[in-house]
């Protein structure tokens, strides 16, 4: 028992010795200096005007399609009438 304690006080003695770090030391950067722009200059003269540009010929007009065939006549009904009733209206089976 009179050993532990003395155990004790030594082993906490090393692993705080253990963990002393020295401080790291943080150099400041540099001042870097920044040149500051001046007042703006005065305001140059206007650009002329460009030329203008060359008109193009219009092409020529195209040929006009020729006429489709004309359908034939129906043939006449026979008198019987269908009528179809719309979706809405329709009985529900």
């Amino acid at each position: 028992m009179k050993y532990t304690m003395l155990i004790s006080a030594l082993l906490a003695t090393l692993s705080l010795g253990a963990c002393d770090r020295p401080a790291v030391v943080t150099v400041p950067a540099t001042p870097v200096a920044v040149p500051v722009p001046g007042p703006a200059g005065p305001t140059g003269a206007t650009g002329g005007t460009g030329a203008t540009g060359n008109d193009g010929s219009q092409g020529a007009t195209g040929n006009q399609g020729n006429d489709g065939n004309t359908g034939a006549t129906g043939k006449s009904g026979s008198g019987t009438t269908v009528v179809v009733m719309p979706a809405a209206s329709a009985p529900a089976y």
